[in-house]
């Protein structure tokens, strides 16, 4: 009996447990569709490479800061060559060094106290930079030295571009000097480097390192002596005659460099000071960091069609500051198509294989990126007439407004204040060319009112003040949009680089949270490090019924109710300022803070109602 009832038990725990399996596995097989934005959908039909490259993120944010090149500039512009330095580097043993330098190179590198008080002068403040340097160099040096062996010119010269730009070919000097060899617009020009509203090829590694070659082998047949070809580059060959007429003719650059402008005086000494440091970093205990990203690693592809780098690094899953470091000749993060011109795109080798192989989908990708609007199909759908379509539903919501072209202005920055795309201001004003003329009235077709501030990212949600929220639904949909801000104010030391490490995100990310064109900010300004986007389902605070888009537009605040500080930094002017700020002018800066003419300090600051 006792055997039959443990069999009854057994055979229900058995039967049980073949139902939950079956249960399991029934449930397993029923799963909700998932709806893949066209996005994934484009991507999940992309042809896999094998090779994978990533790319680490702090370094990024280190090869794309600009701190670097701001110290250096600053000592060789302020150190003081006849103040001895305090660092451990014996006089003999240094003149050791130079003598081994100077047998192996075509430059006349001879000991004297001022050379000595720079390198010691770097060697104290400067070690952490000159680590961050070699990486770099690892990318442009091999660049570089394959220009100068051709044109038979002294591959020491490399370094001239560490003290020019501290290999940053973003780097620009308050005089407008550009690129990793700091040429100015005329000089540009002068060697055929383009220069336009979206590409600007001081900055192209090849090409300007091309038009230096040259540079330096009209100066060498003028001059005879590198060393004057080195002054003449910084100060102008004009300078170094003057230089020469007025120590009497003579034609060593020791004997004129007190004629020589002050800045050139050091400029000479700083550049042996980096040969020095570059040629016995390991005596100094100078370990150069990881670097990432080699020139041979890389490669370039034709573009056919008008692409952004955020459509790339979309498709391509790269990072943004990647395609910025690598292609920084783009001024506007986009790679244009010029009618009978072709524009390349240099990428990570394996990025070159996905892109190869699936370039009619990115293609068409980006061209059905043109035709979607600032406003969310999700919404559009909602606030759409009976018997109309999407498409035509977006149209209608979108007022015309009327915006006078001013100077500066192009249509990459009037696209971006309007939140429109490029291709639709051409559309709507009957544009053939990105050129337009100043004064020109463009007409615009946006739900965005210009005055109001605008979420880059993502582009159809307004921004909303910190730690509140604005929901956007029918009357019969409850979805709610909320966006959380996180901010920071600027302290002393920090730079975009470091500020971005402690939050986690890119310098690509922070600069547009903040619409900054530069990586310069401001001792106590206020950022934006990150802004969450989250739909929750919660009773509707305001809402839009349909055909009701302006009602959200009542809403928003208008540019002129905030008021933010702005600290003035040096090289800024009131002119400078008002074209940080959209819809600021230079008069209404001076009424906020009662100036009365243009007069203003770095330091002093300033009220900015908008």
């Amino acid at each position: 009996m006792i055997v039959k009832k443990i069999s009854l038990v057994v055979a229900a725990l058995f039967s049980m447990s073949m139902f939950a399996q079956e249960t399991s596995e029934h449930a397993k097989e029923i799963k909700p569709e998932v709806k893949l934005s066209y996005l994934d959908s484009i991507k999940s039909t992309f042809k896999k490479d094998d090779l994978a490259s990533r790319v680490d993120s702090l370094w990024m944010n280190e090869l794309v800061s600009l701190d670097i090149y701001d110290d250096l500039t600053k000592d060789i512009q302020t150190i003081n060559k006849d103040v001895t330095v305090d660092e451990e580097l014996p006089t003999e043993l240094l003149k050791q060094r130079l003598a081994a330098m100077n047998a192996k190179s075509p430059f006349e590198i001879e000991y004297n106290q001022g050379l000595e008080n720079i390198i010691k002068s770097f060697l104290k403040n400067r070690k952490k930079s000159f680590s961050r340097l070699m990486a770099l160099s690892e990318y442009y040096f091999p660049i570089f030295e394959e220009t100068f062996a051709k044109e038979k010119i002294p591959l020491e010269i490399k370094y001239l571009a560490v003290v020019e730009s501290a290999l940053n070919p973003k780097a620009v000097s308050k005089m407008g000097a550009t690129g990793l060899w700091q040429f100015m617009y005329g000089t540009g020009k002068q060697y055929a480097l383009k220069i336009d509203s979206y590409i600007d090829e001081r900055s192209d590694p090849l090409k300007a390192t091309a038009a230096c070659s040259d540079y330096m082998t009209r100066m060498f047949s003028v001059f005879n002596d590198w060393e004057l070809v080195l002054a003449s580059y910084n100060s102008g060959p004009g300078n170094v005659t003057k230089a020469i007429r007025r120590s009497g003719g003579k034609t060593g650059y020791w004997d004129i460099r007190n004629y020589l402008p002050k800045e050139t005086q050091g400029y000479v000494p700083a550049f042996y000071a980096t040969m020095y440091l570059f040629e016995y970093h390991k005596e100094h205990g100078i370990n150069p960091e990881r670097a990432v990203v080699k020139n041979f690693e890389t490669d370039t592809v034709g573009i056919k069609n008008q692409i952004s780098f955020k459509q790339l690094a979309d498709l391509l899953d790269m990072p943004q500051s990647q395609l910025q470091l690598l292609n920084p000749s783009y001024k506007l993060n986009i790679v244009p198509a010029y009618h009978g011109e072709m524009n390349f795109l240099r990428l990570p080798k394996d990025k070159i294989a996905a892109f190869v192989s699936n370039e009619d989908k990115i293609y068409a990708y980006v061209e059905h990126e043109s035709l979607v609007k600032t406003i969310p199909t999700r919404l559009a759908a909602k606030i759409a007439p009976k018997g109309k379509s999407v498409r035509e539903a977006v149209e209608s919501s979108k007022d015309i407004q009327f915006y006078k072209v001013r100077k500066g202005d192009n249509l990459g920055t009037i696209a971006d204040k309007y939140n429109v795309n490029i291709s639709d201001l051409k559309k709507w004003n009957n544009l053939k060319t990105n050129a337009i003329a100043l004064g020109r009235t463009l007409k615009i077709k946006s739900d965005i009112d210009a005055s109001a501030k605008v979420v880059k990212e993502p582009k159809s949600i307004p921004a909303i003040e910190k730690n509140t929220e604005e929901a956007i639904a029918s009357n019969d949909d409850k979805d709610k949009v909320s966006i959380q801000t996180v901010e920071y104010v600027v302290a002393a030391g920090d730079n975009l680089g470091s500020i971005a490490k402690k939050f986690g995100t890119t310098i690509a990310d922070l600069k547009e949270l903040n619409d900054l064109t530069s990586n310069n900010i401001g001792l106590g300004k206020t950022l934006v490090v990150s802004k969450i986007v989250t739909e929750i389902q919660e009773p509707v605070t305001t809402a839009i019924a349909s055909n009701s888009v302006d009602a959200f537009k009542k809403k928003a605040p208008s540019a002129k109710s905030a008021s933010e500080d702005y600290y003035v930094k040096k090289g800024d002017s009131l002119y400078s300022i008002s074209k940080k700020y959209p819809g600021v002018t230079i008069s209404d800066i001076k009424k906020w803070n009662g100036i009365k003419d243009e007069d203003i300090k770095p330091g002093m600051k300033l009220k900015i109602n908008g």
